[in-house]
């Protein structure tokens, strides 16, 4: 790789040279994030991650400038004006705005005014009146007069629109408005006309304006929405004349004939040219940085979710509630396979409420239920109060599961091929069920945009989105690591090194030849080479395994240093793992070699100590305020339970019950100045919030976390 990239990306990353280097010949090599940042502590210097994954970001997007600049060069060396000073300004360059810049006199243009002009054979004039150094430019005129220049005003404006073009291309004249706009621009929006009314849900937007700098994501996101929606007209605009004034500075010299023509030409290249051209970039990049931001905001979100406690292996009872359809009940096995399913119809309209209570307890003891789940759509709060308080053969809990994305779910090849028997109804309460149980394992199988948690994730760029959000689910499956016996195939493939065809190889291996009794018969799985076993073996555990380690995330790498850890202490390997006094005794230096350091030794001891151990925390039952179903029946004050179930830049939602969540804004949330509402509440945290407004009208709830004891 270039030097200067290393440099470059060691520079805006804040790291060592040499962690950039190492980190991206481990991603050539065809190393994975999770496998590098997990297993290759010693070659990046104990890089995260994230860090790792921002040294890939950055790889590939100054790579991709690379191409570029093959791009430019070989396009100017085509029209024969390439220098040897332009090639090494060209190759030396590492800006993309800059870049851009360089090449934009070279640039194939459509026909142009000033194209026109120098086919008329005007250039020579432009050039006489940009030097302003000619008294007389009208005089000189007259000689360029022929049957397509009729007069000298027509000569004269067609050397002002070669002028015009000469300062829209000057990159100090670029850089002059570039920051006028970073220092002054406006972002003002205004409602089209005869449009009031459809565009009532942009009310906020019709007249406003800001500084640029200082419009947060989210609003800059709801303008271009209604701009692309055909609502709104947005402009982002610095203060003309003060840009003018700057650029006249530059250009224009003395206060002669032609000094004026330069001034004429440079004020119509600053209206027609310029300032249109800059403003599209600064919308652009503005739009790029409210991007960066709700995709940020909705990869964080993702990852609470995906992370989310998990009941674990128990048998439930799932509920997809309703009114007039009827609450569709599905019972799961263990395993969450499907056991049992039927329709209750305990609310309103047909209000049978002894038949679904005989039916709900019959289920519960038939099929040894060990937890109730409820999705948390329509009729979940009556149907929550009537689950509890029937009376059951044992001790039942009951939770309310998110059920956002099940529908999408519910209809997707993914689902029809689990179930081809049964309809969308039955395999969304099948998916509610499978999110108490373990949200990970679930939800992967679900596009995460449909989970619910984003900010207008449908407004930012999908191919960025996608790409972050699929290293969320990445990175968040392999920090869990996955049972290889009972994993899903969708699953697997987010695993280290795997992919869809190796998950579905694996899974036929187990169909085939029964479960895996250890990590090392991977390797008879079709198609799993050294290098897919090398990166994704550390991640799969196997919890009956007959060796301890292959349910740990020691790498099998490793195995042989704590088979002597183990023989130095007198022991055995599975007499070694969870025993904190013999753990205790291991002293790590004596362990470091040429390959394996202190890092990977301190994760080693570490991972003794908790093997097996699923990191996440465990799950608690929630309990929604009585008395309250609806909006109607909030007042102002009251002090309710609720559930973070989504988090923005402006502030978070509170589930409380009812239909319409609440919104704590970000003002809201503590008593003092806070950039990021996840310095205080999490995805799924159990908070008590105080009611500080109820706007009907407009079916919003405004709440507060100020004052509001936690417990």
């Amino acid at each position: 790789m270039n030097p200067k990239i290393i440099e470059i990306i060691a520079l805006h990353l804040g790291i060592k040279e040499t962690q950039v280097k190492n980190t991206s010949d481990l991603l050539n090599e065809g190393a994975t994030v999770p496998f590098i940042s997990r297993y290759r502590k010693e070659r990046t210097g104990s890089l995260d991650e994230v860090q790792v994954l921002q040294v890939k970001e950055q790889v590939e997007k100054l790579t991709e400038l690379e191409k570029r600049k093959e791009t430019v060069l070989k396009t100017i060396n085509e029209q024969e004006q390439l220098t040897p000073e332009l090639k090494h300004r060209i190759e030396s360059c590492f800006d993309p705005v800059e870049l851009e810049d360089i090449y934009l006199p070279y640039k194939p243009k459509r026909r142009t005014k000033a194209t026109i002009a120098r086919e008329r054979g005007l250039e020579p004039l432009a050039k006489i009146v940009m030097k302003q150094e000619e008294r007389f430019p009208d005089q000189r005129a007259e000689k360029f007069l022929n049957g397509e220049v009729e007069n000298v005003e027509d000569a004269l404006a067609g050397a002002c629109d070669i002028i015009a073009e000469w300062i829209s291309e000057n990159e100090k004249a670029r850089n002059i408005v570039r920051r006028e706009f970073e220092k002054q621009a406006h972002i003002s929006s205004k409602v089209v006309k005869g449009k009031e009314e459809e565009a009532a849900k942009y009310r906020d937007y019709f007249d406003w304006n800001e500084p640029l700098r200082k419009c947060p994501s989210h609003r800059l996101l709801a303008m271009r929405r209604g701009e692309n929606e055909g609502f709104l007209r947005i402009s982002v605009k610095p203060d003309d004349d003060r840009a003018q004034e700057n650029l006249s500075r530059f250009f224009v010299r003395g206060n002669n004939a032609s000094s004026k023509l330069v001034e004429r030409a440079l004020a119509d290249s600053y209206k027609r040219l310029l300032e249109p051209s800059i403003e599209t970039e600064f919308a652009s990049l503005s739009k790029e940085k409210a991007d960066v931001d709700a995709i940020g905001v909705f990869a964080e979100n993702l990852r609470q979710l995906l992370l989310a406690p998990p009941l674990g292996q128990k048998r439930i009872l799932a509920i997809d509630p309703g009114y007039r359809t009827g609450c569709k009940i599905v019972c799961l096995d263990e395993q969450g396979n499907l056991l049992h399913n039927e329709t209750i119809y305990p609310h309103k309209p047909q209000e049978e409420k002894k038949m679904a209570a005989k039916k709900l307890s019959s289920m519960v003891e038939m099929y040894q239920i060990d937890a109730v789940a409820i999705g948390n759509g329509t009729a979940s709060r009556e149907t929550e109060s009537f689950v509890k308080n029937l009376r059951y053969n044992r001790e039942i809990r009951v939770y309310v599961v998110s059920e956002d994305g099940a529908s999408v779910y519910s209809a997707s090849p993914v689902a029809r091929q689990e179930f081809p028997q049964y309809d969308v109804t039955v395999r969304g309460a099948v998916s509610i069920g499978r999110r108490l149980m373990d949200p990970l394992a679930e939800l992967v199988k679900i596009d995460p945009k449909s989970i619910g948690v984003g900010q207008y994730q449908h407004d930012v760029d999908q191919k960025k989105l996608k790409n972050t959000l699929d290293s969320v689910v990445e990175l968040s499956v392999n920090s869990v690591g996955v049972n290889l016996n009972t994993a899903s195939k969708h699953l697997l493939t987010y695993i280290s090194g795997l992919g869809p065809q190796l998950a579905q190889n694996i899974v036929d291996f187990r169909k085939e030849k029964g479960i895996f009794t250890s990590r090392e018969e991977l390797k008879n799985v079709s198609r799993m080479g050294p290098k897919a076993f090398e990166q994704a073996a550390g991640f799969l555990r196997i919890p009956d395994s007959e060796n301890p380690l292959d349910n740990s995330a020691v790498h099998p790498e490793s195995y042989s240093i704590i088979q002597k850890m183990a023989a130095d202490l007198n022991c055995r390997v599975n007499e070694l793992v969870q025993n904190e006094k013999l753990v205790s005794q291991i002293d790590l230096n004596k362990y470091v070699t040429d390959e394996t350091g202190l890092p990977t030794l301190v994760d080693i001891k570490a991972e003794l100590l908790k093997s097996g151990r699923d990191p996440r925390k465990p799950i608690k039952v929630f309990e929604f305020a009585d008395g309250v179903f609806s909006m109607g029946d909030l007042k102002e004050g009251m002090i309710l339970p609720g559930i973070v179930n989504n988090i923005t830049k402006f502030g978070a939602f509170v589930d409380i019950g009812i239909k319409q969540s609440g919104l704590i804004h970000i003002s809201e949330l503590a008593d003092r100045f806070i950039s990021d509402p996840n310095e205080i509440v999490k995805l799924h945290q159990h908070i008590k919030v105080r009611v500080k407004e109820v706007d009907a009208s407009r079916n919003r709830i405004q709440l507060s976390l100020k004052e509001v004891p936690q417990d």
